[in-house]
């Protein structure tokens, strides 16, 4: 074995936690994995890694190696993927986060699309509204809707979506329809996440405002609280793939459209050491040709 495979079978188990799950993740028995680190710590004469029954512990000089052995690792994953990337098709694994009802809605199809042109590929798609850590689990790119906060990561526009307060014929019926943010206070509203209390933000003259609102259910779904709103149980906040087929019939109606803030923008992100992935490179050129035709 390379000096290089095993600085990588290493970076693998540290960031696994585990020479099983290393093993697993690299093809490799679990076995093989320690006898490889073992005559790493030989050959360096140090020790990397603290073994127990419970748990793996890493050393001070483990950690140190393995900050630079991640460097080096990604450095000859880049040089490689310049050449292919002049030279071949796309192939591979390409494991991606996204939005569930997104994800559902509109990856759904272009997915098997994008396979059927690079039969080499293959995807591993994780559907989670969750923020991944790209690089700590090991993701090549997410699609992310809103804000990005990371700003280390290289992003691209695919698209935008837009916001839209709306509830139940029935549900306005009963309580009345607000006329303007603030008598949201007095209404049941179906809010995103887990808060108590939810914050939607709407235009007030040229600035966002950011209005509280409470209500009877929260849930970290999009389609669970549309289906809520169904049945007339309160007003909801949600982007427009979500809403668009039930206010097209008639079975939501929009509220508060004059106050309405832009829209967020859907991005494909991913860690500055993939930009030299062919395979990134292509499924994001991929997205944004596709949108881009969408939107026309």
């Amino acid at each position: 074995m390379s000096q290089l495979e095993d600085m990588r079978i290493f970076a693998e188990t540290v960031d696994a936690q585990s020479f099983t799950a290393a093993a697993e993740r690299l093809g490799l028995s679990k076995q093989f994995v320690s006898k490889r680190i073992a005559a790493l710590e030989t050959r360096l004469g140090a020790r990397l890694l603290l073994r127990s029954t419970r748990r793996l512990r890493v050393t001070d000089l483990g950690l140190a190696y393995h900050e630079r052995a991640q460097r080096i690792l990604q450095d000859v994953d880049a040089a490689e993927q310049l050449i292919t990337s002049q030279t071949a098709a796309p192939r591979g694994l390409l494991r991606l986060s996204a939005p569930m009802t997104f994800a559902t809605l509109h990856l759904g199809p272009l997915i098997p699309l994008f396979m059927q042109r690079h039969p080499e590929v293959s995807v591993e798609l994780e559907l989670n509204d969750r923020t991944v850590d790209l690089i700590g689990e090991g993701y090549d790119m997410a699609v992310r809707i809103g804000t990005l906060a990371d700003s280390s990561l290289i992003a691209r526009r695919i698209t935008t979506v837009q916001l839209i307060t709306c509830a139940s014929p029935e549900y306005l019926r009963k309580h009345g329809t607000p006329a303007k943010p603030e008598q949201l206070s007095t209404h049941a509203c179906l809010i995103y996440g887990h808060a108590r209390h939810g914050e939607w933000s709407f235009r007030v003259g040229e600035r966002a405002r950011k209005v509280s609102v409470s209500g009877p259910l929260r849930a970290n779904n999009g389609e669970m609280l549309r289906d809520a709103a169904l049945t007339g149980l309160g007003i909801i906040n949600l982007p427009d793939f979500i809403v668009a087929a039930a206010l097209a019939d008639g079975r939501l109606v929009p509220v508060l459209d004059a106050f309405q803030p832009e829209g967020f923008t859907v991005h494909a992100v991913y860690p500055q050491h993939r930009q030299a992935s062919l395979l990134v490179r292509s499924f994001s050129d991929f997205l944004v040709e596709q949108f881009r035709s969408a939107d026309a």
